[in-house]
């Protein structure tokens, strides 16, 4: 991991933590992981917000009444949206999407659930997902939550990433396994 990676992981774990812990504390985990839900959504919908969490030109006044502004709009909870004012104000937005994952696992793992990543050659439909998130429960041995995505370059199967473990049933890594293979023949 890169350092400047690694200082990023480290400041949103440490809002994390207080995040969780405050909302623990107050009863308002349920409140806390549907404002999680929201911003990521606002995050993958809007440019202009990922612009204003990423952007040098807006000054910190400005990107604390835009984060106090879109918490209002969205109706965040008060943890949430002083967290973004506050973040805005000591210049740390550009950690909020790793702030998001961290609150996410916290949040599972509070739950007792874990968080598959499912990347798919295309889009699973709602049987498949419910098929795959059973068997994939029933082996883990705790509810789990699938991230689902579509990635066409892998022409057909499934990429799962439960924890550390990992399943490529792509038609991609078999061809490139087939093609590793005749070149150590050949």
């Amino acid at each position: 991991m890169s350092e400047p990676a690694s200082i990023s992981t480290g400041i949103a774990a440490r809002y994390a933590t207080a995040m969780f812990e405050l909302a623990q504390e107050g009863g308002a985990l349920d409140a806390l992981e549907a404002d999680v839900g929201a911003l990521e959504a606002a995050l993958a919908d809007s440019a202009d917000l990922r612009d204003v969490i990423t952007s040098p030109l807006y000054g910190r006044d400005e990107t604390q009444a835009a984060m106090g502004a879109v918490a209002d709009a969205m109706g965040l909870d008060a943890i949430t949206g002083n967290t973004l004012r506050l973040m805005a104000q000591k210049r740390r937005l550009f950690v909020l999407p790793a702030l998001l994952r961290s609150l996410r696992a916290r949040i599972a793992e509070h739950k007792g659930e874990v968080t598959a990543d499912v990347v798919s050659a295309k889009a699973l439909t709602k049987a498949q997902s419910e098929s795959l998130q059973k068997a994939l429960s029933a082996s883990v041995g705790r509810e789990v939550q699938l991230n689902a995505t579509v990635d066409a370059s892998l022409i057909g199967g499934l990429v799962v990433k439960v924890g550390s473990k990992m399943i490529d049933t792509s038609i991609r890594s078999k061809l490139n396994a087939l093609q590793n293979t005749m070149k150590e023949v050949g």
